[in-house]
């Protein structure tokens, strides 16, 4: 009776675990949807929306609803980390990857030091001692994960000019993606702050004044700025926890 029992409240527990997950799918993909805005044309959104799906899942196994916090709140952070949790799992460039690139862009640079001229893909793929199988395969990883343009040169335009290598940490998705939602939350948490406070924190961050500077400017001492702009500060961690952020590393 008593296994009987236990496997009915577990056959309850997964319908309604089940029925959660399904009336919260589109939570997933609207964020997926969010997140894919901020990030480069080659990411594919259908891979953010599984990622996740595997979040809402976890959400869904772990939500403790004696805590008091509504569901789809606690889902959002997990599904958004889920994602943001596989777009750096890609591993958009390899260790290996990345010091091909570096050899590459050293290659380029020496060669038309020399040539007077962009140098071919031949002409690069002699210098580095890579056949022309391995060369292609090399160019179309990296092409594929945005470390060169895709509109790069075709075997019939060896003569164009090299490929664009754009820079490297700060352009990978993820890191993309964080910036601009911890943006979006800085600037949400200003809009809660007075307006004396916001133009503290606006005078010291966006123009770099002093707090002298700033304190001639408003006609308030140096002191009272500090006072200021630390309260700003505290308002504005304070605004950033009520919607889940602890920190930077919440991205």
């Amino acid at each position: 009776m008593q296994a009987t029992s236990a496997a009915k409240n577990g056959d309850a527990e997964r319908k309604k675990r089940d029925e959660i997950i399904l009336e919260h799918l589109p939570l997933v993909r609207a964020i997926a949807v969010r997140v894919h805005e901020n990030l480069p044309v080659h990411v594919d959104l259908e891979d953010l929306v599984h990622a996740g799906i595997l979040g809402l899942f976890d959400a869904a196994k772990k939500y403790n609803p004696r805590k008091q916090v509504a569901f789809a709140s606690y889902a959002k952070h997990r599904i958004k980390g889920a994602i943001l949790d596989s777009l750096r799992q890609l591993d958009w460039a390899s260790r290996d990857l990345r010091r091909r690139h570096k050899q590459i862009e050293a290659a380029a640079r020496d060669l038309a030091a020399v040539l007077y001229r962009n140098p071919t893909q031949a002409e690069l793929a002699e210098k580095l001692g890579v056949g022309e199988d391995n060369w292609r395969r090399i160019m179309l990883e990296m092409r594929n994960l945005g470390m060169i343009s895709a509109s790069g040169r075709g075997p019939d335009q060896e003569d164009a000019p090299a490929p664009d290598f754009p820079a490297e940490q700060e352009t990978r998705p993820d890191a993309i993606c964080a910036r601009r939602q911890m943006k979006a939350h800085l600037e949400v948490a200003m809009e809660a702050l007075p307006a004396r406070y916001r133009q503290v924190v606006q005078l010291y961050y966006d123009r770099e004044l002093t707090m002298r500077e700033i304190g001639d400017l408003m006609g308030i001492n140096e002191s009272r700025v500090s006072q200021i702009h630390k309260s700003a500060l505290q308002k504005m961690a304070a605004a950033l926890q009520e919607a889940g952020i602890e920190s930077s590393a919440a991205f």
